[in-house]
């Protein structure tokens, strides 16, 4: 189960997930959506890996190394001999390989940029339109006793769902309520996992 609490300002935002905090629920719980660029650590630390930089640099070795071998091998399959010149040409190979690396680069950064943003979304989350107007969302996951939640490795449970996944989902959506509306939420917009 998801909630998710619209916010006006930054400082109320930043109170709600203190709350939350206290509370007990965890960093891993709490996602902030907003049309702003904060730093991270700003309203909740993401200790998400990027692989965007890793894709592009991939895509553009794996480019230059089939750049090299369509204008090596194709020179090498099909020799032209013209006088005492080599038949695979430093210069055009280095061109052909140059162009299908940015190629593949920019497909690279392309596929990268998608798996940031997580598109496409494998499934729906709550979202408000006023995010996209400057107000700011912050997403609660609730995770009620029992429920099966993976873990990164060498993480404990407690740290993954929180101390209090021990309560029923409904208070803990009750808590987590009142504690946005303690912090100046606008409103708050709740949906139910199947």
């Amino acid at each position: 189960m998801e909630m998710l609490g619209i916010f006006s300002n930054i400082e109320s935002a930043a109170g709600a997930v203190d709350g939350l905090i206290r509370a007990g629920f965890t960093e891993a719980q709490i996602d902030s959506l907003t049309s702003v660029p904060y730093p991270d650590g700003v309203l909740v630390r993401s200790e998400r890996r990027s692989w965007f930089r890793w894709l592009a640099l991939g895509g553009g070795l794996c480019g230059a190394a089939a750049g090299f071998g369509l204008a090596a091998g194709t020179a090498w399959l099909y020799p032209v001999q013209t006088g005492d010149k080599p038949i695979i040409a430093l210069y055009p190979t280095a061109i052909i390989c140059f162009e299908v690396a940015m190629l593949c680069a920019i497909i690279g950064a392309m596929a990268g940029m998608f798996l940031e943003m997580g598109l496409p979304a494998l499934k729906k989350r709550p979202y408000d339109p006023a995010i996209a107007e400057g107000c700011i969302g912050i997403c609660l996951s609730i995770h009620p006793g029992g429920e099966a939640v993976e873990c990164d490795p060498g993480v404990r449970p407690e740290e993954c769902i929180g101390g209090i996944s021990s309560i029923s989902a409904a208070e803990q959506r009750e808590r987590a309520e009142e504690i946005m509306r303690a912090a100046g939420v606008l409103r708050i917009i709740g949906e139910e996992q199947p």
